[in-house]
């Protein structure tokens, strides 16, 4: 039933695009068909999969990393209080300042290559997965822990087999938002300075007018970003299946 919602969509987005471009009359330069764009996709199947190969890696590497790395923080900050109050606030301060601000310090220090778009997409997925795993963390059913440690359980002990479990389905949540905003931090990167991805195809469509061919790269980059969202959600049901016995 969802696959036959999202071919509905589909085709109603479409039916929509096409509408809009008959009722405007607007020249194919400024708004292409979807036909014109789907011939672009098939004259460029190549080159556009070389680029979204590239893309494809930058996301899926900086999404693995950063989720890596916010589980961990926020493992820690669940056990230490000093480390709550201490870097807490630093996280809370650091969503002041713009990830997208930082891309030309990142692909300034770290160059044209991967690296920096991998650090983009980390970077922004970072926050929500720990604080999403965190807050799921420390809202743990207090009278679970009382048994837990009148039984003498340690708190690394407690964490393993009460917290954590229990938190699974809130880092669900952050997964799911996670994937979403990955690729934006990969393109981001591309797009301030790239010589390979998705981004730095658009741009370079873009700087020769060859809209099509721009369009085609944007609704790849949407397909890459909805497939990885479909199967981080896949994970994410799995982890509250598995947190629901637990949890009882």
């Amino acid at each position: 039933m969802k696959r036959l919602d999202g071919l509905w969509a589909a085709f109603l987005g479409l039916a929509i695009w096409q509408a809009c471009v008959w009722l405007t009359g607007a020249p194919h330069f400024i708004l292409p068909s979807p036909a014109r764009v789907a011939m672009a996709a098939y004259d460029n199947f190549g080159l556009i999969f070389e680029h979204a190969l590239v893309t494809s890696v930058e996301v899926v590497l900086g999404l693995l990393l950063g989720i890596a790395l916010g589980v961990v923080t926020a493992i820690h900050l669940a056990l230490s209080p000093l480390a709550r109050r201490i870097f807490m606030p630093l996280l809370i301060f650091t969503q002041a300042v713009p990830v997208f601000a930082i891309a030309p310090i990142l692909t300034l220090w770290l160059g044209y290559g991967i690296a920096s778009k991998i650090l983009m997409a980390l970077l922004i997925i970072y926050f929500p997965v720990t604080s999403a795993f965190h807050d799921g963390l420390m809202r743990v059913d207090q009278g679970k822990l009382d048994l837990a440690q009148t039984m003498g359980a340690t708190p690394a002990r407690i964490m393993r087999h009460i917290r954590i479990p229990a938190a699974l389905p809130a880092l669900g949540s952050g997964l799911r938002l996670a994937a979403v905003y990955a690729p934006i931090g990969a393109v981001i990167g591309e797009w301030v300075g790239a010589s390979r991805g998705l981004g730095y195809l658009m741009l370079l469509a873009n700087g020769r007018a060859k809209t099509d061919l721009m369009f085609a790269s944007l609704i790849v980059l949407a397909l890459i970003a909805i497939t990885l969202h479909h199967l981080v959600g896949a994970l994410a049901g799995r982890m509250e299946a598995y947190s629901r016995p637990i949890a009882r």
